[in-house]
């Protein structure tokens, strides 16, 4: 089934990639719907999107003032680079598809013209709305609780596992008997790096093994000998730092980027509903 929007033909390919394009996040947040519901809301939505850009891509084309080609040169020139420093090349193109790469980049030049200029009066949020934003939002901003972590670790090989076992409680002996943790990194460890300090971590980043032995500490303990998929570990906890929310000072600025993009978002979905009114959108074979 493919769409006609004011005479252009979109094929059903282009709303199937669409789809899969929206499907990771879109199945994330609607899980909890039927599958056949879920599938239905997201082509309806997908393919509202591929009219929402066919009809702002034909009004842009006859809109504005003309592109020029010195300005399509160097888009062209843009991403000739981009592609070389993925291994590939532009150059392999026929004469008709250079033509029809340089009709698609004016396109998309006319097209951020017309998204500039339908968005140019969106002001820039108030303190007020970026203070209300962030009180009605606050849990956005909590950060999880923290433990700085240094660890001594063997990553035993094959029949290696017995003897790098006894290593590290040779290592726990000598910390018992008040040799300096960090000194033991250096002699014991298979990552000795900073001291084998892992700078603060929250839970999750390491495997859960590591986390059940850790986030269970106080500051200045160091653990036993505990094994992991990665190995024999030795861990001791320099800080924690509990679950937070970040000061206002400190996320005002994203806050402000992100309504400023809403707004933006609700002035184009504004002009484009009013293209919808005199545009003609027929399902067809």
């Amino acid at each position: 089934m493919a769409l006609v929007v004011n005479g252009e033909r979109i094929e059903e390919s282009v709303i199937v990639e669409e789809m899969e394009r929206l499907r990771p996040d879109y199945e994330r947040v609607f899980a909890d719907k039927e599958k056949k519901e879920r599938e239905e809301q997201l082509r309806q939505w997908s393919q509202e999107n591929v009219i929402e850009r066919a009809l702002i891509s034909q009004h842009a084309r006859t809109t504005g003032a003309e592109v020029a080609a010195d300005e399509i040169d160097a888009a062209i020139e843009d991403m000739k680079k981009h592609y070389e420093s993925r291994g590939q090349s532009l150059k392999e193109m026929d004469d008709e598809q250079k033509g029809k790469l340089r009709e698609a980049i004016e396109v998309q030049i006319r097209t951020e013209r017309l998204l500039r200029e339908v968005t140019k009066d969106v002001a820039e949020p108030s303190e007020e709305d970026v203070t209300k934003y962030y009180e009605e939002n606050a849990e956005r901003f909590r950060t999880p609780e923290r433990l700085r972590v240094a660890h001594i670790v063997k990553h035993p090989a094959g029949g290696e596992v017995e003897a790098a076992h006894q290593q590290m409680l040779e290592a726990r002996q000598q910390i018992d008997e008040g040799k300096p943790f960090e000194m033991l990194v250096t002699k014991y460890s298979d990552c000795p790096e900073n001291g084998g300090d892992l700078g603060y971590i929250v839970r999750g980043q390491m495997v859960e093994e590591f986390d059940d032995v850790v986030f269970n500490m106080g500051v200045g303990d160091v653990s036993d000998v505990f094994q992991t998929r990665f190995g024999f570990h030795i861990a001791k906890l320099y800080d924690r730092r509990p679950s937070d929310i970040r000061p206002l000072k400190d996320v005002k600025e994203a806050i402000a980027g992100e309504l400023k993009n809403q707004l933006q978002r609700e002035a184009v979905e504004n002009f484009v509903d009013k293209l919808k009114v005199t545009a003609t959108i027929e399902d067809t074979k």
